[in-house]
């Protein structure tokens, strides 16, 4: 019972994990940048995601613009795309293949030993998608640090870490941890020892074997 709590609780925060990477690939806030001219009223926040680039007025009206040619992106942010979009469709199938493993499902009951190891193995799946979305996010935000140090850059144009990272970090680290509980929910096998053979019994001497 235990060890079914286990796996429920690492698929749960699995799947919360893969909703979380799907609403950061999504958000267009993977970095912003806030600038105000000399007067409040021309203040405005940028902000720049996989997809597309929003501007939010400080009167409230924001104006976004999907990227017009994926050719013209830097190789940088494809692949940064390249990697989500993995995560993502890891994830899809890490949840098909552990929902066969887990206990309270009837699929498979016949051979509890594959059923269990479709389980770890969809536990391993999920931790590949958390470790893409880990290194994505990471490879992102270290971008956007190594920009804003740089004594190159405008400071109008200085860029922070927006809150689609945050939810990205918060999304690969669940997925990772999920189905890292899946890969550790299943029970160990108890050794077993091949039965003690009896020592066979003598045969009482009838005298003949003597000469």
């Amino acid at each position: 019972m235990a060890s079914g709590g286990l796996q429920l609780m690492g698929f749960v925060l699995a799947f919360l994990g893969w909703i979380g990477i799907i609403i950061s690939t999504a958000m267009p806030q993977w970095k912003m940048a806030s600038y105000a001219g000399d007067n409040i009223v021309t203040a405005q926040a940028l902000y720049e995601g996989l997809w597309m680039s929003c501007a939010m007025q400080s009167t409230g009206q924001i104006q976004c613009k999907v990227y017009d040619s994926l050719l013209k992106l830097e190789s940088t942010l494809q692949a940064t795309r390249a990697l989500m979009v993995a995560a993502i469709l890891l994830g899809l199938v890490a949840i098909f293949v552990a929902v066969i493993g887990m206990k309270c499902m009837k699929c498979m009951e016949d051979d509890q030993v594959k059923k269990m190891r479709m389980a770890v193995f969809g536990g391993v799946i999920f931790i590949i998608a958390g470790l893409a979305a880990l290194v994505a996010t990471s490879w992102y935000g270290n971008r956007v640090a190594r920009a804003f140090y740089d004594p190159y850059t405008p400071v109008n144009t200085r860029f922070e870490f927006g809150s689609a990272l945050f939810v990205g970090w918060a999304a690969a680290s669940l997925a990772i941890l999920g189905g890292s509980f899946l890969c550790c929910s299943c029970p160990r096998r108890e050794t077993s020892y091949p039965p003690s053979r009896g020592y066979p019994k003598n045969a009482p001497s009838t005298g003949k074997d003597y000469v």
